[in-house]
């Protein structure tokens, strides 16, 4: 038995005016909670730095946790999701070329909890 799974995701190569649409990037971290019947605890977080700057999301879930961080100056985006149990999937590079226009996107997967 594990704590979990958790996910380390890179996206790099993505557009940066999207990588600055807070409404956006809320759909899209809505859509990976719906798609993995996860629980939203209160309101996200989401904010929105001025000029240039990204975006940065965190959802308190009754599973963990989900966080965002985009960087449209350098075309990256992070994401973190750990859940405390077991869940399908998210085809990350799949998700994020379409949403964010990634060209390329690595993925971590992490079983927390287990022992070494």
């Amino acid at each position: 038995m594990t704590g979990g799974t958790e996910w380390i995701v890179d996206a790099f190569g993505c557009d940066a005016d999207r990588l600055r649409d807070a409404a956006a990037l809320r759909r899209l971290c809505d859509g990976v909670i719906v798609g993995l019947s996860l629980t939203v605890i209160g309101e996200p977080h989401v904010h929105r730095f001025g000029g240039p700057g990204g975006v940065t999301a965190l959802y308190l879930l009754a599973e963990s946790h989900l966080a965002c961080h985009t960087y449209p100056e350098s075309g990256v985006a992070t994401f973190n999701l750990y859940c405390c149990r077991e869940r399908a999937g998210v085809d990350w590079p799949e998700l994020l070329r379409e949403a964010l226009g990634a060209a390329r996107v690595t993925v971590t997967t992490v079983a927390r909890g287990a022992p070494t």
